[in-house]
């Protein structure tokens, strides 16, 4: 709904610096300027613009990881699953000829399964204020959509990334604090359930963080940073998915 994508939310991911990984921090069009799938489109329409450029900035286009928190995660999630799918993918925004895919996926706290999101709030006990349900009609959620999404059902199914699994789809690291008030953590068990019986158990790694709440500064400790380059490198520098 708002903001700089470079701003301080990507201080994490730029200690990747120090470990010869180059960082691209990616805006898109958020739901006050567009409707999904629109935001989808962009960030793979920027996975182009890196691989086409990637010779001019010494970039290695086989070895790229989709990583971010929340909404970031619900579009780094979109980006290791859509793969192949012309409906999230508008090659008008350039380098039509550039694949979008990504050799991994780095997930804090996303949605996955909108519809869902209240009941397992409620489940945890975290219930959600009248005027702050994701069920509601100007939830970030249906505003991404258009419309409340409870009067869309097939629209948010093509908006959740459990829908696209397929066995294509990348390694994922998938962390969620149990005490997520916003976006509640069976959103990330259910969809790391769900990976690892397509794609297999190998290749997800979920992690919860006892007590974590949204957006909670234990994601950005320089112990789970090295617990998230372990796992980039494994499959970035390692062991790379040259798709």
């Amino acid at each position: 709904m708002g903001c700089d994508k470079a701003d301080m939310q990507v201080l994490p991911m730029l200690e990747g610096l120090a470990r010869w990984y180059a960082v691209v921090a990616v805006n898109y069009r958020l739901s006050w300027e567009a409707k999904f799938p629109a935001l989808v489109c962009d960030v793979k329409a920027a996975i182009r613009w890196i691989r086409a450029n990637a010779k001019s900035f010494n970039l290695d286009p086989q070895r790229i990881a989709a990583w971010g928190g929340s909404a970031g995660a619900y579009l780094s999630s979109m980006l290791g699953v859509s793969d192949g799918i012309s409906e999230l993918e508008d090659l008008g925004l350039g380098n039509p000829e550039q694949p979008s895919h990504v050799q991994a996926v780095v997930a804090w706290f996303g949605p996955t399964d909108f519809l869902k999101m209240d009941e397992q709030l409620a489940a945890s006990g975290l219930a959600p204020m009248e005027d702050q349900r994701h069920n509601g009609a100007h939830s970030p959620e249906s505003l991404l959509l258009g419309q409340q999404i409870t009067e869309v059902p097939d629209r948010v199914k093509a908006a959740n990334p459990e829908t696209h699994i397929r066995p294509n789809a990348p390694p994922f690291f998938i962390q969620h604090g149990t005490r997520d008030p916003v976006v509640p953590v069976q959103q990330s068990i259910n969809f790391a359930a769900k990976l690892e019986a397509v794609i297999g158990k190998g290749k997800i790694h979920l992690e919860l963080l006892e007590g974590a709440e949204h957006a909670d500064p234990k994601f950005e400790t320089s112990e789970n940073l090295v617990k998230v380059f372990a796992f980039l490198d494994k499959y970035l520098k390692e062991n790379p998915l040259n798709q």
